[in-house]
């Protein structure tokens, strides 16, 4: 597949569109990080359409600069805790909720070990094979890389939610072959599948969830009883 800045602007426009039909499901509000990430991912997408235009000479380079920052921040300084994070605020107290909050930790420590190195450090991006590739000394780390990919897709796998298993499984297949396929562009690649596949998340919402379906942490969930 061609990617190009009509790519991104018209994936970032349907999964938007999903997004919003996913966030008129939503019932309970610890329901809402996880509901949002099709919407957060349309966004994603919308901000390498800008890299896209900025590589063209069609935005200025302070633009394109900023829009890159903006799309490996959330890529790798967010990402890797925000989604186990989501799962775990979706999941009913027990093993698998204790688990996932180790996972969310590590998630944590990968993103703010990533962030850094995007804040602090030269990034610089090029086109490989009709896609872009991000490069940034710290971010590129293997044991950051293993403990990324165990946090986004480990608590993904967890979960009692089927709809939010095949997610993850589907997430790991795509992740594998970017990998083997394309290496080079991994970051922009992956994301635009896992972007694509986040349209799966409307599935759950669109049937309906409610305290009972989506038991969050203790605290929380007593703190949304009182409400």
């Amino acid at each position: 597949m061609c990617f190009s800045p009509t790519a991104s602007f018209v994936s970032a426009a349907a999964i938007a569109t999903i997004g919003v039909a996913t966030l008129r499901h939503v019932k309970e509000p610890h329901t809402i990080l996880f509901a949002e990430t099709p919407m957060l991912f349309a966004l994603h997408q919308f901000t390498e359409g800008l890299v896209w235009l900025g590589r063209q000479g069609r935005i200025g380079p302070i633009g394109r600069d900023h829009a890159a920052f903006l799309f490996t921040m959330y890529a790798q300084g967010l990402l890797p805790f925000l989604m186990p994070l989501a799962v775990t605020l979706l999941e009913p107290a027990g093993w698998r909720q204790k688990v996932m909050i180790g996972l969310t930790a590590i998630g944590g420590v990968a993103a703010l070990w990533d962030a850094y190195g995007l804040m602090f450090l030269p990034s610089r991006l090029f086109v490989d094979h009709e896609s872009i590739a991000y490069r940034n000394v710290m971010t590129g780390s293997l044991a950051i890389s293993l403990m990324y990919i165990l946090a986004t897709c480990g608590a993904l796998l967890l979960s009692r939610y089927r709809v939010v298993r095949w997610y993850g499984v589907v997430n790991v297949i795509a992740l594998t072959i970017v990998e083997l396929v394309k290496a080079e562009t991994f970051a922009s690649v992956w994301c635009f599948y896992a972007a694509l596949m986040s349209t799966l998340l409307y599935w759950q919402f669109s049937r309906g969830v409610s305290l009972d379906d989506f038991a969050p942490l203790p605290w929380l969930r007593s703190r949304f009883a009182r409400v």
